[in-house]
């Protein structure tokens, strides 16, 4: 018999995890929204992180930004496009070692079903035991992409010349990752 590296799987505990994004909004001010209802995995060929392998997925019907107005006009055509395009999606191509507990993530994100590379920093808070026996890792996730990329190009302009939204969109993840019993 041969032996067979297992590999260590962490799925991503949606309790503790929040999936933010910020954009600007008339130029002046910024909108924070976040995705309540995300899921996905990292699988590693051992306890640690290099080289894993990173999928994640957010209902895009879950979206939040403190107005149920915006919130449905972004779940619209002129936005998402929900009810064709439920799920935003993340796989990771990379996972890098940068620095100490620091990684450079690239994969694919696809958003309103297209596809497109993008690079995202991430740091890694540690990894524990919760009180339940549970080991735990946590990680701290930036990138920026524009929106326009993906065909969300809805946007207005003020009667001073301004544009009402941004196409610069912030990330910032902090995901807590649960490991998976063997």
């Amino acid at each position: 018999m041969s032996d067979t590296l297992k590999a260590t799987i962490w799925a991503i505990d949606p309790t503790h995890s929040e999936i933010k994004f910020k954009v600007k909004h008339l130029v002046i001010s910024t909108v924070t929204g976040e995705f309540k209802d995300v899921r996905g995995k990292v699988e590693s060929e051992s306890d640690g992180f290099a080289g894993a392998s990173v999928y994640f997925e957010a209902d895009v019907n879950s979206i939040d930004t403190g107005n149920e107005d915006r919130d449905a006009h972004l779940k619209s055509e002129d936005f998402f496009k929900a009810d064709e395009y439920p799920r935003l999606t993340f796989e990771s191509k990379s996972l890098k070692v940068t620095g100490d507990d620091e990684y450079e993530m690239t994969g694919d994100i696809t958003i309103r079903g297209t596809s497109k590379p993008i690079t995202l920093k991430a740091i890694h808070g540690g990894t524990v035991e919760d009180p339940y026996g549970n080991t735990k890792a946590g990680f701290e996730i930036t990138g920026e992409l524009n929106r326009k990329d993906f065909g969300l190009e809805w946007n207005a302009v003020t009667e001073a010349g301004n544009v009402v939204v941004g196409d610069k969109v912030k990330l910032a993840l902090d995901v807590q990752l649960i490991k998976e019993e063997e």
